[in-house]
């Protein structure tokens, strides 16, 4: 029997990108709910490598990956490949870097099993 998932754009209320500074750029994956967070936290599914893979980036440009079980959320750091500002850069705010996240496929949480 396959496994039901859900996209992670489809469990999320909030998936955003903005600038961390020069050299950095933060994801935030805020949950709808409880049930959708933890199906993705207790596991740790947000992973270094899975954001490597999908950044096309090396590991190590992946320093920090935080779950923040108060707000259901999950949040990730990742090195620019050039410098906010630099020239070559295309995105200086670090927006709308959010793409290659949305349709991860996720196990569903058990309250989106029984809809």
């Amino acid at each position: 029997m396959p496994l039901n998932t859900v996209r992670l754009e489809d469990m999320c209320s909030v998936i955003r990108s903005k600038n961390a500074g020069p050299y950095l750029i933060t994801l935030d994956m805020i949950f709808k709910d409880r049930d959708a967070y933890e199906s993705v936290a207790k596991e740790h599914l947000i992973t270094r490598e899975l954001i490597a893979e999908r950044y096309r980036m090396p590991l190590d440009a992946v320093p920090i990956i935080e779950y923040i079980d108060d707000l259901n959320a999950v949040k990730v750091t990742y090195k620019r490949r050039i410098s906010a500002g630099s020239p070559g850069d295309s995105d200086c705010f670090g927006m709308n870097q959010e793409g290659p996240l949305l349709d991860i496929e996720i196990p569903s949480p058990v309250s989106a099993l029984s809809d």
